[in-house]
């Protein structure tokens, strides 16, 4: 046999750190991780995708929700006869209300229960029916599963999942956020355009270093919401809702909207509470979301009857007089859809969460009493605190990405090219 020369150190070396590079796959964030050192809550929002026909109210207990919040969230007239019942279709986008906790130092959802099927495992349950929005391992380290193998039919388990508050803002400005399940489809810069923010400011909130992302990542994304300045004492401090969209609140007495095209929360009595406390302001003959009008020579005297949170069952009012330069118009109101029945390209990657207005934008809910004197368009956003969004964390997980098969054989002729010499 003829003599062959060792492979010096230094190729053997080059040989191991180009093997790495190729075998290794890159770690980058599954999802933003937002430390937190309270225990204040906040009103955040999940993106889902339906696995399967699902009634409404199924859909609200896979997620321990209300179903008229559920519904009000998505701009789905309520008004329809046995809503709750209404199937919704497979593959239907849908933005899932929660209330987001301190938990353990980072901020979580208030934890939904499960109960297993027969057909179930740890990955259907988190791939399928939570569509993504939690892992099996999770689902493993929430439950203390050892073997995930064996699951109990009608076990309930605890199903964390992703959630963020920033303080309710985004640079400054009120906002609530999106947890969004990437599709294979997406692009960073498509996703900042359909919630109508910017490249930068999503590669901020979820501190990506670029604008990859891949299917699976789940990414915060910050949506422009009209804000509440109830007191602190009332049940609902904090309300936030998103621009396009509906609130329900005070035991579904009162219902807010915001937009379409401001963010002042407006609210007003909704008609499907059958007793509520008193929604008359103190003093005056008005409702919630009534308003008297005097046009005069130094401008127009607006008084209004305004939603102020709701304390121990019962409805707070305040009477707010002011003088402006005109006198507003009447207030428009974002779109209502019909409860969906069929699945658009638009609703299965997820509609922009403030529609583009059709006509006049006036259309007038049909599950709410119309103010009889005239609406008002409601508050200005409260001033949130500044965002911390640029210190969010980020989560490092479980996501591969191959180098692309160019570089791969790029690297396989150079390891050849430095080889050859040393094995002559």
């Amino acid at each position: 046999m003829p003599n062959q020369k060792p492979i010096s150190q230094t190729s053997l070396i080059l040989f191991l750190s180009l093997f790495l590079l190729i075998i290794v796959p890159e770690v980058t964030s599954k999802s933003t991780i937002e430390p937190c050192t309270n225990s204040d809550s906040c009103n955040a929002l999940l993106g889902y995708t339906l696995y399967t026909d699902l009634k409404v109210s199924e859909v609200a207990s896979l997620f321990q929700i209300d179903p008229i919040s559920l519904l009000t969230a998505n701009s789905i007239d309520i008004s329809y006869p046995d809503i709750e019942h209404h199937i919704l279709p497979s593959n239907l986008f849908l933005k899932i209300p929660i209330s987001c906790s301190c938990v353990d130092g980072i901020r979580k959802s208030v934890s939904t229960q499960y109960k297993t099927r027969p057909s179930d495992s740890l990955s259907s349950i988190a791939d399928s029916v939570y569509g993504g929005l939690v892992s099996a391992d999770q689902l493993r380290e929430a439950n203390s599963i050892t073997d995930s193998s064996v699951l109990d039919v009608g076990q309930n388990l605890v199903v964390p999942l992703p959630c963020t508050c920033f303080n309710g803002t985004d640079n400054s400005l009120p906002a609530i956020y999106l947890s969004y399940v990437v599709k294979q489809v997406d692009s960073l810069a498509a996703i900042a355009a359909k919630y109508f923010t910017t490249l930068t400011d999503l590669m901020n909130v979820n501190a990506l270093g670029s604008t990859a992302i891949d299917d699976g990542d789940i990414l915060a994304v910050p949506i422009p919401a009209c804000a509440s300045n109830f007191p602190k004492y009332a049940s609902d401090y904090g309300l936030l809702v998103p621009n396009g969209s509906y609130a329900i609140t005070a035991g579904h007495c009162v219902q807010c909207s915001c937009g379409p095209r401001n963010l002042n929360l407006y609210c007003m009595p909704s008609s499907l509470a059958a007793s509520c406390s008193s929604m008359q302001c103190k003093s005056s003959n008005l409702m919630i979301g009534n308003v008297t009008l005097q046009q005069t020579g130094g401008g127009c005297n607006v008084t209004s009857c305004n939603y102020d949170g709701i304390a121990n069952g019962t409805i707070i009012t305040t009477l707010s007089p002011s003088l402006q330069p005109r006198c507003p118009g009447p207030q428009e109101f974002p779109d209502l859809i019909a409860p969906p029945t069929t699945v658009t390209s638009e609703s299965i990657f997820g509609p922009a969460p403030a529609p583009q207005s059709h006509g006049n934008g006036l259309t007038t809910p049909k599950s709410s009493v119309v103010p009889s004197t005239g609406p008002f368009p409601g508050f200005s956003p409260a001033n949130g605190p500044v965002s911390g969004i640029a210190s969010a964390a980020s989560a490092a997980c479980s996501l591969v990405n191959p180098l692309p098969a160019t570089l791969t054989s790029a690297l396989l002729l150079l390891l050849v090219t430095l080889m050859l010499p040393e094995a002559l």
